[in-house]
């Protein structure tokens, strides 16, 4: 999700993300952004495939810087809003009998990013404030 515009790029699959997802995300991003020649960077948490060479790799080569955040610092990953919000619009009180459904649920919630008549909502819940503690460390990547 782009920090600013609230832009959403997607890989969807029905299994597990892996370093493998991870890389056909960031080719996404790349076509979708730097066609425009504005840097790229990505906001992660330290997941290990998203840490390991491979991403690196791949990142390095499509020209994306990726920003590490501390561990344990949810607070400081927007997508963790994103996915508060997603739960409360498709999961909350609701039961899927198929995972069909399920999916079709998800896909619409995460399609709603893009509809105006949401966009109030969202820009209040993907807002850029973030609770800081001190002595944080990024590291860049």
């Amino acid at each position: 999700m782009d920090a600013m515009s609230h832009d959403l790029v997607t890989v969807c699959n029905t299994t597990h993300i892996n370093a493998l997802s991870v890389c056909e995300l960031l080719e996404n991003i790349a076509r979708k952004h730097l066609k425009d020649r504005i840097p790229v960077t990505i906001v992660l948490d330290n997941a290990r495939y998203q840490h390991c060479n491979y991403v690196m790799d791949k990142a390095k080569s499509l020209g994306i810087e990726l920003l590490f955040l501390p561990s344990y610092s949810p607070n400081l990953n927007i997508i963790e809003r994103l996915w508060k919000w997603m739960k409360k619009d498709c999961l909350n009180g609701k039961y899927y009998g198929k995972v069909a459904e399920f999916t079709e649920a998800i896909n619409c919630s995460l399609m709603k990013t893009k509809n105006k008549e949401y966009k109030n909502e969202l820009n209040t819940q993907l807002a850029l404030n973030f609770q800081l503690y001190n002595n944080a460390i990024y590291n860049r990547v």
